[in-house]
């Protein structure tokens, strides 16, 4: 049986929508809000992984936020509540809903496994209309440790009762494509902002700028 997994955040949903929904209240620097919300939430991740000290990624993404926010001098409540309420309702990308319906029509076991926690996955799920496309949502908050550690693809396996190989795994985050690649999942990059590779070590079965192309390639 071949199961197709993807991850959530920046494959699937558009983390940036949140931040285009309320970037005239932001001001020109929205763009660079957005950009370092994003990579302090993940920055965050590892290093709480590294120091034991784990925190839910709902946690950690209102952190960011507030980091960002105060980086760039706003102090509005009402602006970072606005935020946060986008987050859990961000856009599915058009190209996902579209494959992750191809694989449904072909009966293809699919699933999001993510590091988002149940709080955030679950609305946001729903609100992109993705519910019904997928069979599964996995949470890292089952073993409490963030991707890339080996543990999380491995508990995908468990819940699906499959070795590695007969999973097909899609992230756009070259981190996550080369840990799932190092674990032994098969590996789609989708590489949606064109950028280099980063760990030739790892590398992905294939390299995609989005989804769309995929039908063909797993048909």
């Amino acid at each position: 049986m071949t199961v197709c997994l993807f991850d959530a955040y920046g494959t699937l949903l558009d983390v940036h929508s949140a931040v285009k929904q309320h970037a005239e209240a932001l001001g020109p620097q929205a763009e660079s809000i957005s950009a370092l919300w994003r990579s302090k939430q993940l920055e965050y991740s590892w290093v709480h992984g590294l120091m034991g000290q784990h925190q839910d990624f709902w946690t950690l993404t209102q952190r960011a936020l507030d980091h960002a926010l105060a980086v760039y001098g706003i102090g509005d409540e009402a602006i970072r509540s606005n935020l946060l309420d986008a987050y859990l309702n961000l856009e599915a990308y058009p190209d996902a809903v579209a494959f992750l319906q191809h694989l449904k029509d072909n009966d293809i076991p699919t699933g999001i496994l993510s590091n988002g926690s149940p709080d955030m996955l679950e609305p946001a799920v729903k609100a992109a209309g993705l519910s019904e496309l997928l069979d599964t949502v996995l949470s890292i908050e089952e073993i409490g440790i963030y991707k890339p550690d080996p543990r999380v693809y491995q508990m995908a396996c468990e819940r699906f009762s499959v070795v590695p190989s007969s999973v097909i795994f899609m992230s756009s985050n070259p981190w996550d494509a080369a840990g799932a690649a190092l674990f032994g999942f098969r590996v789609i990059w989708v590489n949606r902002n064109g950028m280099p590779q980063e760990y030739p070590d790892s590398p992905p079965l294939d390299e995609l700028e989005d989804l769309s192309a995929l039908a063909n390639l797993l048909d």
